[in-house]
């Protein structure tokens, strides 16, 4: 009896060492202290308008590392909103495990933001990769890079996009243009490797501007399931607008993950996380604890919440 109830426990306990996170976050403004001459980026420097000092930067590095660790086992987290790899190296430095790599080009925006990737290098193998360059529609201007990664987790071939698209300033329908340009360079490399490799999957992530019942983000719908909805967390949605819950924040996987003998999308598993630091109370309403209200330093986390889903690796 007792070496039974010894063998469950030990099977549980393993099930449980194979289970892991994939996340995506933007982490607002996640900037370095230094002048970058090529970069629009003065607003973020100590004697810039945001008064970005070496102190309030240490903090953000400490408030971004504390997420990433009661995020769980990070297998990949995706984050935007970032200016360049000393930053995510600094954030690394904040860690006690040295598990985490990282995937990052510097993209052509004006103001130095780009995306990155985080990945856990003793359970997946990073086998090639890149990034996806477009322009704006409306305004014809270097935008944000799409990031893409193929990772090799046992006999499985994975591809994970990373994205930050184009924001709706100048309103929602006048700039949909550069979002639905983006959908269609991620849909058409997405088409591009199942061409090659029809066994692929994929996992697409980030802040898209756009909500799930936009036109944008339905084009990738169209190929992959989505994953994170209003009824993912608590407030219905992973970004508060002028008192309104929605999601910006998408992570969405190929059906075939599902059923999946190794590399496995837990079904239902999509998150908007939102620990009780992440939130504060702005008018009687709680909405995300942010870093920044226009040039005014709030010293939060971030005006974005964090989203994942759980895969269980064989």
């Amino acid at each position: 009896m007792f070496a039974a109830v010894m063998l469950i426990v030990t099977s549980a306990c393993a099930q449980v060492k194979k289970t892991g996170i994939i996340g995506f976050y933007n982490v607002e403004n996640l900037y370095d202290t230094l002048n970058d001459p090529d970069k629009d980026d003065e607003e973020f420097l100590p004697e810039g308008k945001n008064q970005w000092t070496q102190e309030r930067y240490n903090d953000k590095l400490k408030k971004m590392a504390q997420v990433m660790n009661d995020m769980g086992n990070l297998l990949v987290l995706g984050v935007c909103e970032i200016e360049n790899e000393r930053v995510l190296r600094d954030v690394l430095k904040q860690r006690t495990d040295n598990k985490l790599a990282i995937v990052h080009y510097d993209s052509d925006d004006a103001r130095g933001v780009d995306v990155g990737l985080f990945y856990d290098s003793t359970q997946l193998k990073l086998d090639n990769s890149g990034y996806l360059r477009y322009r704006t529609v409306v305004e014809d201007k270097p935008t944000r890079d799409i990031l893409w990664a193929k990772f090799s987790a046992g006999k499985q071939n994975v591809y994970f996009l990373v994205n930050h698209w184009p924001s709706r300033r100048g309103g929602e329908k006048e700039s949909e243009p550069n979002r639905l340009k983006a959908a269609d360079v991620s849909r058409n490399f997405i088409d591009s490797v199942t061409l090659v490799d029809k066994k692929a999957a994929f996992v697409f992530m980030g802040d898209l501007n756009d909500y799930p019942t936009n036109t944008a983000p339905l084009k990738i719908a169209e190929k992959l399931t989505p994953m994170i909805t209003k009824a993912s967390g608590e407030f219905g949605g992973s970004y508060n607008y002028r008192g309104e819950w929605d999601v910006l924040d998408h992570i969405m996987v190929s059906s075939s993950l599902f059923k999946n003998k190794g590399f496995t999308v837990i079904s239902n598993s999509g998150k908007i996380l939102s620990f009780p630091y992440l939130m504060t109370v702005y008018k009687g309403n709680k909405v995300p604890n942010r870093l920044y209200a226009g040039d005014k330093y709030l010293g939060g986390y971030s005006d974005h919440l964090p989203v994942s889903i759980e895969v269980q690796l064989k």
